[in-house]
């Protein structure tokens, strides 16, 4: 009698892989039934890539000059050769002609090349003087590329790609935004309606009132080599109140701004001021326009408070006038004046006095 165990059904001893394939099976007829799905990304626009998040973390955020990695002038490489540690070469840079040298491979050019395609360059160079050289390069950094921010941020310039970076990174490197002091509180300055991106001549559809107003990030367009961005000085920006005020220069702008307001934000009228024929001029540089203002009317509620627009000039006499042009020479000598003491104020230092003869202390 032979002792034999009990044979078994396939299914019954394989049952985990008969529901294995089973789920497999039904994924697939889903998928082929619905090609839109597997294809979805393969057919997703690529000409802005976004981060939904406030850096580059994910590798399928990389864009096409991230994928093929060119080398550019001012890049630092390292070099050695296979077998002969003695002749490796630190901080060999690519010169501002584009081309590096190493050893017997001098002038080889590089630009425009990847780190795999300038080793096979070089060491067919070096195969001229060498029996079968094996090379190896490896970046150390890269100073090539570069993106230019200018407008309202707090540092300016030029800065290099050497990393994945977005447009709130590239704020944050440049330490954010300027800001001005209106009625006591810190406020920005920068017009995010009119900011924008420009890439290769064209300007991308970036909303960056969403992106640093409401945080959107789905509007943080990952950089690229030789994008400018901008950021305008705000539409906010500034009127100035000149003559018979305690302190003449710029007053921040915001929606609420009026000729009483901007007056009471430089100190008042002093004592000679004439208080009912206030100036204000706007459109001073282009076609300017003239109007009266009675403040002394508008303090007892009985005469308009004009609102004022950006760049308009609040000019206070000290005695009565007839005509607005006898004061416009008059304004444009005090807004020059003003303009300077404010720059000095701000540029050169403590202990500039002001309008009123005491002493400003800046704090840098």
């Amino acid at each position: 009698m032979l002792n034999r165990e009990r044979t078994v059904p396939v299914q019954e001893r394989y049952s985990r892989w008969f529901a294995t394939a089973t789920a497999a099976v039904t994924m697939a007829f889903v998928f082929v039934g619905h090609p839109s799905r597997a294809t979805a990304a393969e057919t997703a626009p690529a000409a802005t890539v976004q981060s939904a998040t406030f850096s580059v973390v994910d590798p399928s955020q990389r864009a096409d000059w991230q994928k093929r990695l060119t080398l550019g002038p001012g890049d630092m490489l390292r070099f050695q050769l296979y077998g002969s540690p003695d002749l490796t070469r630190e901080d060999v840079p690519v010169d501002p002609d584009g081309r590096v040298s190493y050893l017997e491979a001098e002038n080889v050019a590089a630009t425009g090349l990847t780190v795999d395609e300038l080793r096979d360059r070089v060491t067919t160079a070096l195969a001229k003087y060498r029996r079968t050289p094996q090379v190896a390069i490896s970046p150390l950094s890269f100073h090539s590329k570069h993106y230019y921010l200018l407008g309202s941020v707090m540092q300016r310039g030029v800065y290099p790609l050497d990393r994945p970076i977005t447009i709130i990174e590239a704020v944050a490197r440049a330490h954010g935004f300027e800001t001005s002091i209106s009625r006591g509180n810190v406020i920005e300055t920068t017009d995010f309606s009119h900011s924008f991106i420009e890439r290769h001549g064209k300007r991308m559809p970036v909303d960056f009132d969403k992106l640093f107003v409401h945080g959107d990030l789905s509007q943080n367009v990952v950089l690229e080599p030789d994008d400018y961005l901008y950021f305008p000085a705000g539409a906010a920006g500034a009127v100035y109140v000149l003559g018979e005020v305690r302190t003449p220069g710029a007053v921040s702008f915001d929606d609420q701004t009026s000729v009483l307001t901007a007056i009471a934000n430089r100190g008042g009228f002093t004592e000679r001021a004439w208080k009912q024929r206030v100036l204000v001029i706007r459109n001073s540089q282009l076609q300017p326009e003239t109007f009266r203002v009675n403040a002394y009317g508008a303090l007892e509620g009985k005469n308009t408070n004009l609102e004022l627009q950006p760049g308009d000039v609040v000019y206070i006499s000290n005695r009565p006038w007839a005509r607005a042009e006898e004061l416009l020479d008059r304004a444009a000598s005090a807004f020059v004046e003003s303009a300077v003491i404010t720059w000095t104020s701000i540029h050169v230092g403590a202990g500039v006095p002001d309008a009123i003869g005491t002493s400003t202390t800046v704090t840098p």
